[in-house]
């Protein structure tokens, strides 16, 4: 589960849209806000993708009419505003915390891992930038 933090308008959306569609190789494929259904699936042979946008949600327990174990038991989750599951947040997530930067298009990201799993993709993703810099 990847949540996805930040103010209104910190591009907490354009994220998700572009993880969605980089991971599902499809650069030019339409990906919905979720702002109003409050969850899009996206299937596909490498594995489903659910993204929840939870602003408009009234209660944390509202989210399981949404399919929110379904997504949880295999699929990747991008959840906007994660801070509104309460108690039925994973005890295993990776947060991604946006914040405007200097410039108009750019932002600053912060990523807090929350577990075992969220800290080895961490670390991997250190490595990553490290091998790139």
């Amino acid at each position: 589960m990847i949540g996805l933090c930040g103010a209104l308008g910190s591009g907490k959306t354009a994220f998700a849209r572009a993880f969605i569609r980089a991971r599902l190789g499809r650069r030019s494929e339409e990906v919905p806000s979720p702002t109003f259904t409050l969850v899009q699936l996206y299937d596909d042979a490498a594995g489903a993708i659910w993204h929840f946008d939870l602003y408009r949600l009234g209660a944390p327990e509202d989210v399981y009419e949404l399919g929110i174990e379904d997504a949880f038991s295999g699929a990747i989750s991008l959840i906007e505003w994660p801070e509104k599951l309460g108690s039925i947040m994973p005890g295993d997530w990776l947060q991604v915390h946006l914040a405007p930067g200097e410039g108009e298009e750019e932002r600053l990201v912060t990523i807090t891992p929350h577990g075992c799993r969220a800290r080895a993709l961490t670390e991997a993703l250190a490595e990553d930038l490290e091998r790139d810099a």
